[in-house]
């Protein structure tokens, strides 16, 4: 977390929607439920602030299809230095040509991992068009379950962070799990296919 609960919470309360919007494109979910918090309390409204969440979540999102999109001499120069090789470049353009609108819906919703999958719908040069139906359409739920938590539950701010944190974990170590099975049943599927 870039910025602290007081430090938001102030802004939101001086700037208002002014600075909700930037302020959810760099935090994301913290943000969304202190604007709820702040909504049940009567300093937001709810639906205005539920409508520049979405749009501010997707040009957030945008940010990292732009990186990828137009990061092409990075992974070229650099991306060997992170396992990411000019054939691995060419599986992801394949993969995202195929899969596109599942990996992006799952990637979306799965929170606190889905700067990746961002990023390679960019490499793979997913058409923009296509790239933002497909994370416009998980923004909706993500948001609205974001903000209403906030608005219902927002007093336990310090919960809510601890509770994020582990899910966060949980998912990723589950990420890696399932990346760690994937390449042992590629390896012995190999091995009795010679």
């Amino acid at each position: 977390m870039i910025f602290s609960f007081t430090t938001i919470i102030q802004w939101l309360l001086t700037y208002k929607y002014f600075i909700l919007f930037p302020v959810v494109v760099v935090e994301g979910p913290i943000a969304t439920i202190i604007a709820g918090f702040l909504a049940s309390i009567g300093h937001l409204n709810l639906y205005i602030a539920y409508g520049l969440i979405i749009v501010a979540d997707v040009v957030g999102d945008s940010i990292y299809y732009a990186l990828g999109r137009w990061g092409t001499r990075f992974v070229e120069r650099w991306g060997h230095y992170i396992g990411l090789t000019i054939e691995r470049v060419k599986k992801i353009e394949l993969h995202y040509t195929h899969h596109a609108g599942k990996t992006l819906i799952l990637g979306k919703l799965a929170h606190s991992i889905e700067i990746p999958f961002l990023v390679f719908a960019g490499i793979a040069k997913v058409s923009y068009r296509k790239f933002l139906l497909y994370v416009f359409i998980p923004s909706i739920p993500k948001s609205l379950l974001f903000i209403l938590i906030g608005y219902y539950f927002g007093r336990a701010f310090d919960e809510i962070n601890r509770y994020l944190s582990y899910t966060a974990f949980i998912m990723l170590a589950a990420a890696i799990v399932l990346v760690i099975i994937y390449f042992i049943i590629r390896k012995v599927s190999q091995k009795y296919t010679k």
